[in-house]
């Protein structure tokens, strides 16, 4: 079978794969297993919500990448990935949440009938989805191979994003500014905070046009007055209120593509700490965009965020920013490049981030923040159009 719409061309799958075998050469690895959902979609264009159990992608040096999944999943690898059906390999129900058996049992044999039952095989060691369990069996079932560390092996190779990744991620653009369009409005004293997320996800998954939306990696966050304190607090049945700041970390997504984007909305009249902390954020992140060039360092964008925040008394010890495109729960962070002052990472054209540099003090918080793109010359682009700004509603 072949995916009725497909996201990219053959020739951009053929791209990640070469970037990715180049990668395994320089490593000594033979054979790589991804478990990473963003990953295997990434090599594979694997769509599916199946990753609370196990699954992958085997890459080899000089054959098709194999999907390996629940024998029921396998049905949807063989209508979204781009290889081959016999590329596609699906274990039996009686492996599932098993205390008996371990899925990783028949990959083992299934690595071992590849021919690499002696190989250096990659895994991703520190990943949400790859157990220590799934670890230890591995590497019981396979005595002969040698397991190898490739934690972001290949969340490497995604940090330079494709005209075609980037098409996505306008895209995604497009609904992060209609959801938080739609924020602004309703935002009111007196408004339940669910009621808001139910339209926030109402607006994210209608999209823009002919753009439908995907549910995004990350739940809204919108935490007030004091608990804006804490970055990652979700919703709750409690009412907006008037003289509170709540800020909103939203991303619209498509084709598993993102751009996150925050904005902060106070009702009422902002106190004078606000407007302070809010002018030195802004500069900062003006400055941050002026640092966000190919040829200088990760860290330059932070440097060049910190200096107003620090003549305005303001200290962040959190990073600033890190690299977003394709996701899956829980994150749509890549896990590689953190903006901040000891990241050397030398910024390339093509590259994407969410330059997010919250403010989270002891009894409040707000969060202005922007998914940029490295341009080929000049500053980072902004891929959502709205104002730089704490919103104001009396």
């Amino acid at each position: 079978m072949t995916h009725p719409d497909p996201a990219f061309s053959r020739a951009e799958y053929d791209r990640r794969l070469a970037k990715t075998r180049k990668a395994m050469a320089a490593n000594g690895i033979d054979c790589l297993f991804v478990e990473d959902p963003s990953n295997i979609g990434w090599l594979t264009g694997y769509e599916g919500w199946s990753f609370y159990v196990h699954q992958g992608a085997l890459i080899f040096l000089d054959a098709d990448p194999i999907w390996w999944g629940r024998r029921q999943d396998a049905n949807g690898a063989l209508r979204t990935v781009w290889m081959g059906d016999d590329r596609v390999f699906g274990y039996a129900d009686h492996f599932v949440q098993s205390t008996t058996r371990h899925p990783m049992q028949d990959l083992a044999k299934l690595i071992a009938d590849c021919g690499h039952g002696q190989s250096r095989i990659g895994v991703e060691l520190d990943n949400y989805y790859y157990s220590a369990k799934a670890h230890i069996t591995l590497t019981t079932e396979l005595p002969g191979a040698t397991l190898i560390d490739a934690t972001a092996l290949v969340n490497w190779q995604r940090v330079v994003k494709s005209d075609e990744e980037i098409a996505l991620m306008r895209k995604a653009a497009r609904i992060s500014e209609f959801v938080t369009d739609g924020v602004l409005e309703r935002v009111e004293p007196g408004l339940r905070k669910n009621e808001l997320v139910a339209q926030i996800y109402h607006d994210a998954i209608t999209g823009v046009g002919d753009d439908w939306g995907d549910y995004a990696a990350i739940v809204p966050l919108l935490p007030s007055g004091s608990d804006a304190a804490a970055p990652h607090l979700t919703w709750n049945g409690d009412v907006f209120k008037s003289g509170e700041c709540t800020f909103f970390e939203l991303s619209g997504c498509y084709r598993r593509y993102h751009a996150p984007f925050c904005r902060s909305v106070f009702l009422g009249q902002p106190p004078d700490y606000l407007k302070r902390a809010e002018a030195a954020l802004v500069e900062g992140l003006e400055a941050g965009l002026e640092a966000a060039r190919p040829g200088n360092r990760a860290k330059d964008i932070a440097k060049a965020l910190a200096a107003p925040l620090e003549r305005a008394g303001i200290e962040r010890g959190a990073r600033c920013g890190y690299p977003v495109g394709l996701s899956y729960p829980p994150d749509w962070g890549e896990r590689t490049i953190s903006l901040r002052d000891e990241d050397n990472t030398i910024l390339e054209a093509g590259m994407t981030f969410h330059f997010m540099p919250g403010l989270w003090m002891d009894d409040w918080g707000l969060a202005i923040t922007e998914t940029i793109l490295i341009k080929e010359n000049g500053p980072a682009e902004c891929l959502c159009k709205r104002p730089r700004k704490v919103f104001v509603k009396p």
